[in-house]
């Protein structure tokens, strides 16, 4: 992420692209110019994996919570169980803590060290997520990073900032939105974006609502 706004190639704060993007580009370019990739399919890869299908397992654990008080009970008190007991499982998920957005509190994830992230339930970190800038600026100034990615909080909302580790992920329940009284859970998820899951942005208003 950028100063100003979200950036998607991986660049130092010079704004110059880090190395491995450009071994990385590279490698890209030699591939498709002797025909073995396909740019069509890399890119649809790599939105399948970054906004739906970790971002959709994150978005059903919210949704379940927001229908069921037990589970968002559980879910507070014990994350990694009560995720599994849905299926996600793997990797950069084994020891997951829930922490429940309020009227009165916001609560935001970062990795100050590198990228720890939840995956099995938000699939691929962001660029964003893994840059200086945001890793930096998360800690020192979050209400400020809020304004970058649109979201503007009262004056008197607490935000609480999680720093990830190697042992411990995070995964934000952002608040249920209004005027979703007797949703199923399906339709409930279609509510919940990634970047609420991480605290950088808010769930989605239905249709013709005020968010």
């Amino acid at each position: 992420m950028s100063d100003a706004g979200h950036d998607h190639d991986h660049r130092h704060e010079g704004g110059e692209p880090a190395p491995i993007a450009l071994r990385v580009k590279a490698l890209e370019s030699l591939l498709v110019e002797k025909g073995y990739v396909d740019p069509a399919a890399l890119d649809a890869i790599v939105e399948l994996y970054e906004h739906r299908v970790g971002p959709r397992n994150g978005a059903r654990v919210v949704a379940r919570a927001w229908n069921d008080p037990a589970y968002r009970d559980w879910l507070l008190a014990d994350g990694t169980a009560a995720v599994h007991a849905l299926g996600y499982t793997g990797r950069q998920g084994e020891h997951l803590v829930a922490v429940a957005n309020t009227p009165d509190v916001h609560n935001m994830v970062v990795c100050t060290l590198c990228s720890c992230y939840p995956w099995p339930v938000l699939g691929l970190p962001p660029v964003w997520y893994k840059s200086a800038p945001y890793r930096s600026r998360a800690v020192i100034e979050p209400r400020a990073v809020l304004a970058d990615f649109g979201v503007a909080l009262p004056a008197e909302t607490t935000i609480r900032v999680w720093d990830s580790t190697a042992e411990i992920r995070y995964l934000v329940i952002p608040r249920r939105p209004a005027d979703t009284d007797g949703w199923t859970e399906e339709a409930l998820a279609d509510l919940v974006t990634r970047d609420s899951m991480i605290g950088t942005g808010l769930a989605r208003a239905p249709e013709g609502a005020t968010p």
